[in-house]
């Protein structure tokens, strides 16, 4: 064996010094392990205060991301400790001699010690690639902390098949070979891991959902910011600053609203009707048209519209009569108005379509919809837009002689009492 020429070695050169020395006793053996530790320490202090500090240095100025992942998940750090217990995992043996049950001791406690401080490292370094990720914005497009936890998963579980086997002295495709038949305990165990995962893919593949997408989910409560999309769960923080967590497989199954594409539009949908008293339309007379055209936007519409009304009635060899005539409703030019108000107003989107329309009637009077973007995504700046329109709308009913349709309250009641 190579650890006994190397004992009998030393011990026949201490022996030509003058320096009675067996080459298995114990003061030889604790002289071995002595020099192996110390061996181990400058082995560490090397790595760390050198090689570490160099690299560090390195990505720092290469890669600061990559410099600051690191740091903050320790892995270079992690990385040093390796290295010392692989030279004792070397070298013990070697020192222990012929202390045979000691030496497999220390060989089986060292490796493992080797394994868990590799699955640390790979735990850290996957951290700190998330993070990187991250930063980068890979994780709007694809789960990378699904995948990390995967690996993770994965990793622990061999480490734990490997650690049994050196425990065992057995080799580890022993222990894999009874997977098989815990294939159903492993599924009913890792049950939402593996929805999870599959989910995961799905949602990437087909772009469901990405961080910080605002989504609304009503069967979990759920309207709000994506934060964290992990192996099993989503993490959405609500607008009231609620949390809600919901299983990955379940945006798969069930239903859910994705706002993001209308943030990134740059356009917020205003889609609100007031309803019109149809007590109130009627055709306008020449006075009242005469009065609207001090509206500067609605001086075109009214001379291109008098001058086609003009021009079919004209046309008319029938008795001039409402009924054969064409006139201008209060209606229609403020249909008109508030299609051209839209238009020049600088918080509605110009590229996205608009209109003002009509809708089926009802009990509660006539509805008149508009259909616009906002040109702002921000929900304050919306409810701002939106609350100015309509505050526009109901305010200038009465200049082209309408009236909003409002169902009698108590106080109107009282009001007809007294009267």
């Amino acid at each position: 064996m190579l650890e006994h020429h190397v004992r009998d070695y030393i011990s026949d050169k201490l022996s030509a010094l003058g320096i009675n020395s067996d080459p298995y006793g114990v003061e030889l053996t604790i002289v071995f392990v002595s020099v192996v530790i110390g061996i181990a320490i400058i082995g560490h202090l090397i790595t760390h205060h050198i090689i570490v500090r160099t690299i560090r240095n390195v990505l720092h100025r290469t890669n600061e991301p990559l410099s600051d992942a690191f740091s903050k998940y320790k892995v270079l750090e992690k990385l040093t400790l390796l290295v010392p217990v692989m030279v004792l995992d070397l070298l013990i043996p070697l020192a222990l001699g012929h202390y045979t049950l000691l030496s497999a001791i220390a060989d089986k406690v060292l490796s493992i010690s080797i394994l868990i401080s590799f699955i640390r490292l790979v735990f850290a370094l996957l951290d700190a690639l998330n993070d990187v990720a991250t930063f980068k914005g890979i994780t709007r497009r694809m789960p990378v902390k699904s995948f990390v936890q995967l690996i993770k998963l994965f990793t622990f579980f061999v480490g734990l098949v490997v650690s049994m086997s050196i425990l065992a002295n057995e080799s580890p495709v022993i222990f894999l070979s009874g997977l098989g038949v815990a294939t159903g305990f492993v599924m009913l165990v890792f049950k939402d891991t593996i929805l999870g995962f599959v989910a995961g893919i799905q949602l990437s593949a087909n772009r469901m959902i990405s961080l910080n997408d605002w989504i609304e989910m009503d069967s979990f409560k759920a309207n709000g910011s994506v934060e964290e999309i992990s192996l099993t769960t989503v993490k959405v923080r609500n607008f009231d600053n609620t949390v809600s967590m919901i299983p990955a497989y379940a945006l798969v199954q069930n239903a859910f609203v994705n706002w993001q594409g209308m943030s990134d539009s740059g356009g917020r949908r205003i889609k609100r009707a007031v309803n019109i008293d149809v007590n109130s339309i009627r055709f306008m007379t020449d006075e009242e048209i005469e009065s609207l055209k001090d509206i500067r936007i609605l001086r075109e519409y009214l001379f291109e519209k008098s001058k086609e009304i003009k021009a079919y009635n004209d046309e008319l060899d029938e008795i001039p009569h409402l009924g054969n005539t064409r006139q201008m409703t209060n209606l229609g030019v403020f249909r008109a108005y508030l299609a051209a108000y839209l238009r020049t107003n600088k918080d509605i989107h110009s590229y996205m379509m608009f209109m003002v329309r009509q809708l089926d009637p009802t009990p509660e009077g006539l509805p008149l919809q508009i259909y616009a973007f906002t040109n702002n995504t921000d929900w304050v700046f919306y409810e701002g837009v939106q609350a100015d329109l309509f505050d526009h709308i109901y305010s200038i009913m009465p200049l082209f002689g309408l009236r909003p349709y409002q169902a009698l309250s108590g106080h109107d009641v009282l009001g007809l009492k007294k009267n």
